[in-house]
């Protein structure tokens, strides 16, 4: 074990442009939720720091399109997002944001000193220039052609198509997201981190120091190290951020990912005046939960930033996961392919612990895995109701109902029961070794084979039937299906607090350290439990099938976006118009036609007649839905005999992109015979 006194541990601060999905979950919040509520069970010194991204180009944007300012946006997502994770149960002991005043005095302030010590350098470059909106162009600000895959929307800074690092200049037909114009070169002075400067020093305390991070982490450092770092600019030309603390630097802010992960240091202050030992104590652990996508960020340059400082600790890990998909496609903010926090907490209430134990169990650890429903389903069903649900269930009603709710007292115990109760320290070790070394996934299996021990258990002694032949036998194995379920309480609280809450609630018990694990007298003989409920509720597939078409109509929305309008056709004439003789009609009646998927039989009156018309409509409307409505029709149109019925017009429609037939109507009720001009 180490020998650290303390553990700061951060999770990366989602932007606060938007509401948090499953992928932001199974990369980073559930995880490092986890751990530390595994260290405070062990009573270690925890201190567990989030808080909201506020700064960066796609806040900027975001207010743009939407017409408000910055403050705005940040003020909407940040209360979306605080109130997201406290309802899942992100145990944070604080959620900041980098708005705060303490944020920009600390952020100002490490910068200055960095500025002060010489730790920079000045460096003149040409940018690109915005000459409509008279702005420099941050790298978000800049989409173009990428060199290396051809992807159309590539931003200035990386390629979403192919993942490429990129740099404005390099994209091919840039323009501007403000105006969209071609932006010219133009000379700006920026404020460099010669991160050049630290490679051997990062070759040395990564390479050589960190050989146990996670191989996607590792692998990342050394793929940079070895390319070579180059000086990375920690300064933009933008208005939102906080403002370069130096003279000369006006319309100047710190670059975000200079100033972000400076969030964890503000948000500790913010915290407690013990700030400092989580932070320049050697004797802290410092782990930072991310995506793979921070990992340059939270193991480069940011330890290089501490580095420079000189009296910060830097981090002793950084277990990165890798992406989780959604339905076999990568979950997307811009496309709304996503399953949204707050509204799996809206429309599946009571059920948080069901997602943490989903994304736990299929979290992307070594690899990018994929988000289902139906695997959603099938672990609510076949794990959570099926083995823990059952085993607890079963063995709390049979208490109540053979001894009134007391733990019975053990007799002589067999070599099964001593097995049993002998495994429950051996599945301890396994899950505190998979905790200790971030194998969340892991762990989780660990946890809930000791669910399975006691279903398999209880299963085996049949205590339902040995009641009647044998009592004493059966309150010797309640009693250890009781240890068992008390045991697992502590087991399973890092991964679903709320559902071993509840247990706790029916065992009548506190909660227990996490050096409990494996006590076999948890529940004493004569200790009354409560009556139990369920702890997890089937998922029926209607349930399930409703968030399905839920995605299936998102897709179908993308794609009807995706798409273009037809080509114009041909002109024709002001008089080859005036000759269509178009009237507003209402529908009398309407019926199918037999033996047919698409028509309808439809009598109009036109206010000049009452008419016949068949319309290939049948799939998108119900006869009894067109009766009364208003629509426009052709009535000079060629009689034409369809299916034996002669059809004396045509009613107007607009196709979709999908296929889709809607009626062209007039927005108000008019006087049947009405001209359409």
């Amino acid at each position: 074990m180490s020998n650290y006194k303390r553990t700061l541990i951060t999770s990366a601060l989602p932007y606060a442009n938007g509401p948090v999905h499953i992928g932001h979950l199974a990369g980073v919040y559930v995880p490092a939720d986890i751990y530390a509520r595994y260290l405070r069970l062990k009573g270690d010194e925890v201190v567990f720091i989030g808080g909201s991204d506020e700064h960066g180009v796609p806040i900027t944007l975001k207010a743009k399109n939407e017409g408000i300012t910055p403050q705005d946006v940040v003020d909407k997502y940040h209360a979306m997002i605080k109130d997201s994770f406290r309802r899942f149960g992100i145990s944070f002991d604080i959620y900041s944001r980098t708005s705060a005043p303490v944020h920009h005095k600390t952020a100002s302030e490490f910068f200055r000193k960095l500025y002060d010590n010489g730790q920079f350098t000045e460096k003149i470059s040409e940018q690109y220039f915005d000459e409509e909106t008279q702005q420099f162009l941050a790298d978000r600000y800049i989409v173009g052609t990428c060199p290396k895959c051809g992807f159309e929307r590539a931003y200035g800074d990386q390629c979403e198509s192919c993942g490429t690092s990129l740099s404005p200049t390099e994209l091919i037909n840039p323009r501007s997201m403000l105006s969209g114009n071609t932006p010219v070169l133009k000379e700006t002075k920026h404020w460099y981190l010669p991160l050049d400067q630290y490679e051997p020093w990062l070759r040395e305390w990564i390479l050589e120091g960190h050989k146990e991070w996670k191989p996607n982490v590792y692998g990342q450092c050394k793929s940079w190290i070895d390319g070579g770092l180059q000086p990375r600019a920690v300064t933009r030309d933008l208005e939102w951020g906080v403002p370069v603390p130096v003279e000369g630097a006006e319309g100047k802010v710190l670059y975000v990912w200079f100033d972000a992960p400076i969030g964890y240091i503000s948000a500790t202050k913010e915290l407690t005046p013990d700030w400092e030992k989580f932070w320049k104590d050697p004797e802290t652990k410092m782990v930072h939960f991310i995506g793979k996508d921070n990992i340059v960020f939270h193991c480069i340059i940011f330890p290089a930033m501490l580095k420079a400082e000189g009296s910060y600790i830097l981090p002793d890990n950084v277990p990165a996961n890798e992406f989780l998909n959604l339905e076999g496609d990568k979950i997307s903010t811009s496309r709304n392919w996503a399953v949204w926090l707050h509204e799996y907490l809206d429309e599946f209430p009571g059920k948080e612990d069901v997602l943490k134990y989903v994304l736990t169990a299929n979290a992307p650890e070594t690899k990018d895995n994929d988000f289902t429903w139906k695997d959603f389903q099938a672990r609510n069903n076949n794990e959570l109701v099926a083995v823990l649900g059952n085993f607890v269930n079963r063995a709390l009603v049979l208490t109540n109902k053979y001894f009134g709710g007391e733990v019975p007292a053990r007799g002589e115990l067999s070599a099964y029961d001593r097995e049993t109760l002998e495994a429950i320290s051996q599945i301890r070790e396994e899950v505190e070794k998979s905790l200790e070394n971030y194998r969340f996934r892991e762990a989780l299996k660990n946890a809930m084979d000791l669910a399975r021990l006691g279903n398999k258990y209880l299963a085996d002694e049949e205590p339902w039937k040995v009641i009647k032949a044998d009592p004493e036998r059966v309150k010797t194995i309640l009693n250890v299906c009781l240890q068992v379920t008390a045991n697992l309480t502590i087991a399973l609280e890092p991964f679903i607090p709320f559902s071993m809450e509840k247990l706790r609630g029916f065992l009548n018990l506190e909660k227990c350290a996490w050096q409990k694990l494996g006590d076999a007298g948890l529940l004493p003989a004569g200790h009354r439990v409560n009556e139990p409920e369920l702890l997890f509720e089937k998922l029926e597939d209607a349930v399930i099938e409703k968030q399905v078409q839920k995605l299936l109509d998102t897709k179908k929305a993308n794609e009807l976006a995706a798409t273009t309008a037809v080509p114009a056709k041909e002109c024709v004439t002001f008089d080859q118009f005036g000759a269509m003789d178009i009237r507003v009609g209402t529908v009398l009646e309407a019926e199918k036609v037999a033996k047919t998927k698409k028509l309808l039989k439809l009598k109009i009156d036109t206010g000049i007649d009452k008419r016949t018309v068949v319309s290939g409509i049948a799939e998108y409307y119900q006869p009894e839905e067109l009766i009364g409505r208003q629509v426009c029709i052709l009535i000079n149109l060629e009689p034409k005999p369809l299916k034996g019925i002669e059809s004396q017009g045509m009613i107007l429609c607009a196709q979709n992109a999908d296929g889709d037939l809607v009626l062209v109507s007039p927005v108000k009720k008019v006087k049947e015979g009405s001209e359409v001009k």
